[in-house]
């Protein structure tokens, strides 16, 4: 077969664009995208009582879990790799690549790690030794880049493989650096994202934490910037986009989602798991975003907050965003959409990230559902219950990891009346 590829870029223009070509997203409210898409917009709710978990018993913690045909509750294939496998799938059609166009050689991959596959380990628990004969793949067990290596050879990746397991900011962590190496010239397209599954031995420990929503009622068990808030619920799920220099997406007539500006990642020195409520670091993390994105306080219109819906959490986040958007708060609408699809863990930013990014395409800020007492200090516009139409150009997403791991990732809505995404006629008002 003969190969048209386009030519390498031998020098790449560092201030180039890096633009999203391609989404693949599923969660708790659908099994692709659009669908996914469409229950956010809905202000559905993913999470129920979880079932089926081992260790777990029935109905005891909530959770945002998926199911699927092909979900073989005996199979050796992680939930998150099928999840992984799925999302990117969805993206590279997205994207419309053509292997016979675009060099898999100047391919990066980042995939975000995800947590192993336990079920062996369980088998052996008396010894903690992974037998020749072990129904299930021993690199399923301790190597949390399984997706990550599985999907680049599935596709024939040869560019950068790039793997990041830094908790809640995973995701975002594993978009970035694929920026960074198109921008530094490694490749000139890549895919990235991540998916997780909910995991028996997460789920004891955070259960064990008391971290985790409690109540009789699915729908309201994650509250974020409400007073009645009770804690997380864990979710499940996978988001994965195709990310690429502008010029490269212009050659191939691709269709642009948006760009990425450059992001932000700073430390938070203060505790493995608690969050500072002064909000120092958060600050200086949206400060560092907005300017390496070269963009002001008045150009946000969205933010898609972290929102675990944890007393700690809102605290750090409604002090943080106060603070920086002080001037501007009053026009500035802020959502927590775990509130519906759950906490993907590793998975968590960029699955939130691709709602903010499909809220820009669409014209639309998600709802934070379920809220109906808003903090009293909380000054911004929660878009409480139900989503709000609104053609915002920019929108900063935020990950506020265990470990201090703190990071925000700018984009911007692609205008280009050739290569962009029209705004949907507007929906007649109820």
């Amino acid at each position: 077969m003969t190969r048209t590829i386009l030519p390498m870029f031998n020098r790449p223009e560092l201030d180039e664009p890096i633009v999203v070509t391609g989404i693949g997203l599923i969660t708790a409210l659908g099994t692709n995208r659009e669908s996914s898409w469409a229950g956010v917009q809905r202000g559905e709710c993913g999470i129920d009582w979880i079932r089926g978990l081992r260790g777990i018993p029935d109905e005891t913690i909530f959770g945002a879990q998926i199911s699927l045909p092909e979900m073989d509750p005996d199979s050796n294939e992680l939930k998150a790799l099928l999840f992984n496998r799925r999302a990117t799938r969805e993206a590279i059609e997205d994207a419309e690549i053509d292997w016979n166009v675009v060099d898999p050689a100047r391919t990066g991959c980042a995939i975000s790690g995800h947590m192993g596959d336990t079920r062996g380990i369980e088998i052996h628990c008396s010894d903690l030794v992974v037998h020749e004969n072990d129904p299930f793949p021993w690199w399923t067990q301790i190597m949390p880049n399984s997706a990550c290596a599985v999907i680049a050879n599935e596709w024939g990746l040869n560019g950068p493989r790039l793997c990041h397991s830094t908790a809640c900011a995973s995701g975002l962590i594993s978009l970035l650096t694929a920026v960074r190496s198109i921008q530094d010239g490694q490749c000139d397209i890549a895919i990235a994202g991540g998916g997780e599954g909910i995991n028996p031995l997460f789920a004891a420990g955070f259960r064990n934490m008391r971290a985790l929503a409690t109540g009789d009622d699915p729908r309201k068990a994650c509250l974020p910037f409400d007073v009645n808030r009770k804690g997380f619920v864990m979710g499940e799920g996978a988001a994965v986009f195709v990310v690429e220099r502008l010029s490269h997406a212009l050659r191939r007539n691709a269709r642009i989602y948006c760009s990425i500006n450059r992001g932000a990642m700073v430390g938070e020195a203060h505790h493995m798991t608690g969050l500072d409520i002064q909000s120092e670091a958060l600050v200086h993390l949206i400060q560092q975003a907005l300017k390496q994105g070269e963009l002001e306080v008045e150009d946000i219109g969205y933010i898609n907050a972290h929102g675990t819906g944890t007393e700690q959490n809102d605290a750090a986040e409604i002090a943080g965003i106060s603070q920086v958007f002080h001037d501007c708060i009053d026009q500035l609408h802020v959502s927590g959409t775990k509130s519906m699809i759950g906490h993907l863990v590793k998975a968590a930013g960029c699955a939130e990230l691709a709602i903010t990014i499909l809220g820009l395409r669409d014209g639309v800020c998600p709802p934070t559902i379920g809220l109906e007492n808003l903090e009293p200090n909380c000054a911004f516009d929660c878009v409480a219950r139900q989503a709000s139409e609104l053609r915002y150009q920019s929108a900063l997403k935020l990950s506020l990891a265990f470990g201090g791991h703190l990071v925000g990732v700018t984009v911007s809505r692609w205008n280009d009346a050739q290569s962009s995404y029209e705004y949907p006629e507007r929906r007649e008002a109820a």
